[in-house]
């Protein structure tokens, strides 16, 4: 999918995957290897252990880029189509907002917003859990579940109050997709390599409101009295998403340990190829230190700062894009359509980022451009004429620029924390962000500020700023904390007394706790 992306590779990258594979060679090849300590390991990560249980098996020999192509063509599909329905069925709220659900549930005033923030106070809360669930039940078997419970809320609402509680309890199932995967990729490939497919998957986003305003176009032809439109658009893309979840079960596999489309040996050299991430694979005991280790760290709270402050902006458009579009004076038809382009801005945006960052390594720099397009689009939103429908398009449509940012982020996350419960419980401590977030842009709509809800339209453009405020701070975070570890190990030990050392690619440390890990940004 990416290989002229990938052939090129950073060359740092590279030398530091040869030392790691070489190590793998040297420490791997005897049950009695000495880099394996009894007293340690359970605490080893299970990839460790299926080397060492498969040292026989001859993985120097298998071709590494056509293995990734093949990794490519099983895995990312899957991932892709998995977010796109996610987010559908995330967005058909805002489709039926112009397709008469406030007339059809006497939903008055702020009721719609209380709607919207409901969906993710409710995705906040099943945050708390998401970490370890995905970590001991396997990352297929926990997405298969969330898949199947989002479809089983779209059939029948018949008050406002049945859907703010139907959504609530629909979306304590989604807030574990988003994290399991994102947990994904680092098990496939090496750090510079997850940024594009990140972008692949999470370019679902665009893709689903583009198909989100055809479903939304196509259902508005319905007019039975008793089935609404919007009815047979929920049942629609629930069944689409039940089927889906299934599929997902049989396609994904827990771990590569486990991928039956892999042979051993394939799976040996996958596994030595990734262990410069130093990341890990998989590891099912919970450490309560590593968790805690969560809250006292600096770059986890600057990128929650920044996930907040940038989806402000995403549950604006989540929520209200359609109706600011209706507001513009078109038809509820032609707004399910206007909507679209939003789609493309967010696809370009995504690729753009994903493989910029595959060429460049600058993510802070990437994220902070992607912000600028988001704060043009608030002020178009918020000082352009009521008259100049095209320039307030536009600004809706900028806005969508933000996708290129979440993409950033997450693949930011995966790369710079280790350790399997730290690992764990931050990717949902920035899922969990995503939904503050999103709990505040709805709240930013009040009914006394219609048609042109002014502070809404600035909270976009000022929080897209200090988004890229914190994008920059956490990039000197970055390099100030290399440099201490650069100056710790000199004084400590050196980087070539471990460099050697397979195990302590495995040994399921934090980023901290690992003296050879340094964050990339």
């Amino acid at each position: 999918m990416t290989n002229a992306s990938d052939a090129a590779g950073d060359e740092k990258t590279k030398t530091a995957n040869e030392k790691a594979m070489a190590g793998s060679e040297t420490d791997t090849t005897s049950p009695a290897s000495p880099t394996v300590r009894t007293e340690h390991e359970d605490d080893l990560d299970d990839a460790f252990k299926y080397l060492h249980d498969h040292s026989n098996a001859e993985s120097t020999s298998i071709d590494l880029a056509a293995l990734r192509r093949k990794i490519d063509w099983r895995i990312v599909p899957i991932m892709f189509v998995c977010y796109v329905l996610q987010f559908v069925d995330k967005v058909v709220i805002n489709y039926a907002a112009v397709m008469g659900i406030n007339k059809d549930l006497a939903l008055t005033k702020n009721n719609f917003t209380n709607v919207g923030s409901a969906f993710f106070i409710a995705y906040l809360i099943a945050e708390v859990p998401t970490g370890e669930s995905t970590s001991s039940h396997g990352a297929n078997k926990v997405l298969t579940h969330i898949l199947q419970d989002i479809s089983s809320r779209n059939f029948h609402l018949e008050s406002g109050w049945a859907l703010t509680c139907l959504s609530g309890e629909s979306v304590a199932q989604r807030p574990q997709e988003q994290p399991t995967i994102t947990l994904f990729s680092p098990h496939y490939y090496t750090k510079s390599e997850q940024a594009p497919r990140f972008a692949i998957w999470y370019s679902g986003l665009g893709f689903g409101q583009i198909i989100g305003g055809l479903i939304s176009f196509a259902f508005q032809h319905v007019t039975n009295k008793h089935f609404k439109s919007w009815q047979a658009m929920f049942v629609f893309v629930g069944i689409a998403t039940s089927l889906v979840g299934m599929a997902t079960f049989f396609i994904l596999p827990d771990s590569p340990m486990k991928a039956k489309w892999l042979s051993e040996p394939e799976k040996a050299a996958l596994l030595k190829y990734v262990s410069i991430n130093q990341t890990g694979i998989q590891n099912k005991n919970f450490k309560m230190r590593q968790a805690l280790e969560v809250l006292a760290d600096p770059q986890l709270w600057l990128l929650t700062i920044c996930t907040i402050c940038i989806s402000v902006s995403s549950g604006v458009i989540t929520t209200y894009s359609a109706t600011l579009i209706q507001s513009f004076g078109f038809t509820p038809k032609r707004t399910a359509l206007l909507n679209m382009p939003s789609g493309l801005v967010s696809i370009a945006a995504a690729l753009i980022v994903g493989f910029g960052v595959r060429k460049s390594e600058s993510r802070w720099a990437w994220l902070v451009l992607c912000c600028i397009p988001g704060m043009i689009g608030g002020g178009l939103m918020s000082f352009m004429p009521a008259s100049n429908r095209a320039g307030l398009l536009a600004g809706i449509y900028l806005v969508n620029a933000i996708t290129g940012t979440l993409t950033v982020i997450y693949q930011w996350t995966m790369a710079n924390v280790s350790g399997h419960t730290k690992r764990s419980v931050a990717a949902a401590l920035i899922a969990g962000s995503f939904s503050i977030g999103n709990i505040i842009g709805p709240q930013t709509f009040q009914a006394r500020d219609a048609p042109r809800y002014y502070p809404a339209n600035i909270a976009v453009m000022s929080t897209q700023a200090g988004g890229a405020v914190v994008a920059i701070v956490l990039f000197g975070y970055y390099v100030w904390a290399n440099n201490q570890k650069d100056k710790r190990q000199a004084v400590e030990e050196g980087l070539s007394s471990s460099a050697g050392n397979e195990k302590i690619l495995w040994e399921n440390l934090t980023d901290k706790e690992n003296p050879n890990f340094r964050y990339v940004y």
